[in-house]
Formats: structure tokens, sequence, C-alpha cells
């Protein structure tokens, strides 16, 4: 069905594609791995990928009036069983945002506590997802985990865009992604490490990966 916010659902589609390719850089081991060890206020892997799963249904039941089949969460919370769950769920919502008109794009629908047209609760679905993303690939960092492409280049595949590093995402589509992990991960190869801190800082900031104390004007006499 033709519709003005069919660009939502093509952004919603690549979304599905980002969030696999995040939780795919995982390894099994990491999944119950806290930020600070100890400290139970930081999600594990394995706690953000059951938020994504029971967050997504609830937003699409109670706003979109989208249910999907099966069970909220996967039978098996390992990440294999993850990533084929979500994909598999995901793909019923986009198959169902595809066949709406404009008319149901912009009904307002409750939206928590407040009523919001069915336009602006995706752009913050998205967000939303998004968020906890960039939280998950900070946790991957903090595990030493090399980073593929999610919107972009990042330091393991060149550098700073300022650097016109290449942009190497780990898969190119879902089904592609679900094979190749079923048989333990083939990710699209990543560019040797640079030789240099990976930042913005100019000059020897740059270098010394610490910023340099200012120094005072003085003035010759």
């Amino acid at each position: 069905m033709a519709s003005h916010y069919l660009f939502l659902v093509d952004t919603y589609a690549t979304e599905i594609l980002k969030v696999l390719s995040v939780w795919s850089l995982a390894e099994e081991g990491d999944l119950d791995v806290r930020p600070r060890k100890g400290d139970p206020r930081g999600r594990t892997l394995r706690e953000h990928m059951i938020h994504q799963c029971q967050s997504e249904n609830g937003w699409f039941q109670s706003m979109f009036g989208i249910a999907t089949q099966g069970d909220v969460l996967p039978p098996e919370t390992t990440k294999l069983g993850f990533l084929r769950h979500y994909a598999a769920a995901a793909e019923q919502r986009l198959t169902a945002l595809g066949a709406k008109d404009d008319e149901w794009w912009e009904t307002e629908v409750a939206f928590f506590e407040t009523r919001r047209p069915r336009t602006w609760i995706m752009v913050r679905r998205i967000a939303h997802t998004a968020h906890h993303r960039g939280q998950q690939t900070t946790m991957l960092r903090m595990l030493g985990r090399s980073l593929h492409s999610t919107y972009g280049p990042t330091a393991d595949t060149g550098g700073l865009a300022k650097d016109r590093p290449p942009v190497v995402y780990a898969y190119s589509d879902v089904p592609g992604l679900l094979a190749a992990e079923g048989r333990g991960g083939i990710k699209k190869p990543l560019p040797p490490p640079v030789a240099r801190a990976v930042t913005e800082l100019p000059g020897s900031e740059r270098a010394s990966g610490r910023p340099r104390a200012r120094r005072r004007r003085t003035e010759s006499r």
C-alpha cells in the first residue's frame, strides 16, 4: 500500500539488521558480564537482548496494534537463539508496517501517559533502540571486541570520517547473518588496525591521548 511514511518502514528494516549485527559481535561468554563487576545497575548484554525483545513487543502491540506469533522471548536465551528469534519477530512487524496507510500512521494513540501520532512513536521507537545499541557497543569495546560499522566507520574499520576510512558492515542482510552465525560467524574482514589513537583531539593531544593544560599567554616586555 502506497504511503508517504514508507521511509519509516525502510528505516525500521535497517534497524533490524543493525540490532542483529551488534548482537553478533558478542561472544557467548560476554553475555552475562556487567559494565562494572558487582554493580547490578548496568545491564548485561543478555539483559539488553531480553529488553529489546520485550520492549519492542510491548510497543508494537499496545501502540501499533501489531502482535507477532510465538513467545516474546526465545526458548533458548543464547546468542544464536536471540538472533533467530528477534529476526523472525521483527520480520513479522516489518511486513505489517508495510501494509499501513497514511491515516493509520497519522492517527494519535496512547503513548504512556500522553497521546502521539504513530509517526512520532515510530521515530521514538527507533531512537530507543539506537540508544540501547550504543550501550551495547560500549560494552563490547570494554570487553575488547572489534566493532564493525553500525552507521559509519569505527576505530576498527580505519578511524574517523575525516580520515576517509571504509564503512565495513559485519553482514549485508539478515538471511546472510543468520546463516553465517549458525555456522559460528563469518563476518566481513576488517582492515589492519590503525597505528594511532582514534580521536578528534587536535595536535599533540591526539598522540598522547590526554588533553593539554592550557598555558597562560604572557606578553614579552
